[in-house]
């Protein structure tokens, strides 16, 4: 039952190491029955790029997008008896111009584009996920006389900016849910009320059209002690009926499945009992993409997969 469902590589991601095929090889040697490719879409304007891609002009990031798939493909046929790669992508929603522009991407790589991880990575165009200065600027720009005000308005403009992709796109896994709190893992976001109810109500909307929520090992990277989402999200998660799928979230191939055995003793104190995949399939999907859930065997915990990693 090994799967991932969301990698980049330093060959079209400035912030991950490694080429894509050694990101493929590497899950080969530990055993990935499943692995998805997933590179981050372009920016459209010079003031969303990141630090790193300062001396990348727009066109050339439109470029190195379309090489990724291009060679994603080509990997997807090559391995094919090794693995199943699947080739997707991960949204980024700094302004409107980000969901026009991804609808035409879509559009241009039909069929092509298996499915979708819906992450939110900015809040006020501000990235909240480069380093601890963005994250506090971000916050800092909200309006509110209390730090505690601009916190639930910060997490009530990322709740939003992720129901509006949700609703658009029907992304098939959503990306690391609670990023939103990447610098205070210790916050509970019960605390912020009406933060709170936009949460449930993305969970219930996802939940309804058939997404997967992530289990993002990246979190342990970062310093949680859990993966994304933590302990309260997920429990809404599994409340509202919704379904779960892995994620290594790698950088490069030293990151391929790294702390999957912490997911795994996670899921297990959280009493998960379900797992799923994504698998291509002859019917469209709400969102026309030929790509379904599957539920992963009983008992996945008992893989000799793990075996490698405990």
């Amino acid at each position: 039952m090994p799967y991932s469902h969301h990698s980049h590589s330093g060959q079209f991601c400035r912030h991950a190491t490694g080429d894509l095929e050694e990101i493929v090889l590497e899950a080969i040697r530990c055993g990935f029955e499943v692995y998805g490719l997933t590179e981050h879409v372009p920016r459209y304007r010079t003031e969303d790029l990141y630090p790193e891609e300062a001396e990348i002009d727009l066109q050339a990031l439109h470029d190195q997008f379309n090489a990724f798939i291009h060679e994603a493909h080509r990997l997807k046929t090559q391995y094919a008896s090794q693995v199943t790669l699947l080739v997707g992508l991960e949204t980024d929603f700094i302004t409107s111009i980000d969901l026009d522009q991804l609808e035409s991407l879509l559009e241009r790589h039909r069929g092509r584009i298996e499915y979708i991880v819906g992450s939110i990575h900015h809040v006020g165009g501000i990235p909240i996920d480069f380093d601890i200065d963005m994250f506090e600027k971000s916050l800092n720009k909200q309006s509110g006389r209390s730090e505690r005000e601009r916190m639930e308005n910060f997490l009530c403009s990322y709740f939003d900016a992720q129901f509006q992709l949700l609703q658009r796109f029907h992304p098939e896994i959503i990306g690391h849910f609670d990023l939103c709190r990447l610098y205070h893992p210790e916050i509970q976001l019960s605390d912020y009320p009406r933060s709170w109810e936009l949460l449930k109500r993305n969970i219930s909307y996802a939940t309804e059209y058939g997404a997967l929520f992530e289990v993002n090992a990246a979190a342990f990277r970062k310093n949680w002690n859990t993966a994304y989402p933590a302990e309260d999200v997920l429990k809404i998660i599994l409340q509202y009926g919704g379904r779960l799928a892995l994620s290594d979230d790698s950088h490069g191939p030293h990151a391929v499945g790294l702390n999957y055995h912490r997911v795994l003793e996670y899921l297990r104190r959280e009493g998960v009992a379900e797992l799923w995949f994504l698998q291509a399939c002859k019917s469209p999907n709400k969102a026309g993409r030929n790509i379904q859930a599957v539920k992963a065997p009983d008992e996945w915990w008992n893989h000799s997969f793990w075996n490698k990693w405990l």
